[in-house]
Parts: C-alpha cells; structure tokens; sequence
C-alpha cells in the first residue's frame, strides 16, 4: 500500500472519529502487515494503541474483518481458539478491517478508543475511502 492511500484511509476513519466525537487509534498496515501510518486523538485510552495495531494486523493476514473473525472464534465455532494464535496479537472484535483494491489485498485498517461498534464505524469509513 502506497502512503497516499494510507494516509487517505487515515483521514477518513479520523473524520469519522471527530463527527462521533470519540477518541480513536487508527493504525493503518500495507499488504506485509508493516505498519505504514497510526494516529492517537488526544486522551485516547492508552491500550488502543495496541489493539488498534493489533486489529488491523489480524484483519490483514486472516483476510476479513475482526468483526466477522469474531463470530468464527465463538465457541462451537469453525475457527474457536484462533484467538490464542501468534502470541496475543490476534484480535477478535470489531475495528480490524481489510484493504481490497481491484480484487487483491493492499493493507488493512484497525481502529480503537470507542465502543466496539465505533471502532468498526470508524474502521469501515477507512476502508470505503479508496
């Protein structure tokens, strides 16, 4: 993923975060996980700084939203237990969100700071900005 679109995806979670007034982490990682842009709004829990890493990372190598990961890993699930992967990094709930331009993988997005269903918001408007 090229800066420009990360920084386009950046700005349009940020804006998304500022018309809910919530303060977020956005973290923005390329197609090799690698993060390529982040952003903390001031009085951001200090935790979302991880998780909103850590969201986008595991949106990325598992190819969907931490969202719908999260219903796979419920118990009974087909993917139960995922989360126990890779150390602690693996994030199961809403925020994480893949990058797909013309049918390939470009990067990923995670967002965190607010309710679960915040941070997938935010997330989502990140993702629709490309």
């Amino acid at each position: 993923m090229f800066l420009e679109n990360a920084e386009k995806i950046m700005a349009a979670a940020r804006a998304k975060a500022q018309e809910i007034n919530v303060a977020m982490c956005i973290a923005v990682v390329n197609e090799a996980g690698f993060l390529t842009t982040f952003i903390r709004s001031d009085n951001s829990e200090l935790c979302a700084i991880q998780f909103a890493i850590d969201k986008a990372y595991t949106a990325l190598i598992n190819r969907m939203s931490t969202q719908d990961l999260g219903e796979q890993c419920q118990p009974g699930g087909p993917l139960y237990g995922l989360q126990n992967n890779l150390g602690g990094r693996m994030v199961i709930f809403p925020g994480g969100i893949p990058i797909w331009r013309d049918g390939n993988l470009i990067g990923a997005v995670g967002v965190s700071g607010g309710t679960v269903e915040q941070d997938h918001e935010c997330a989502m408007a990140g993702a629709a900005a490309l």
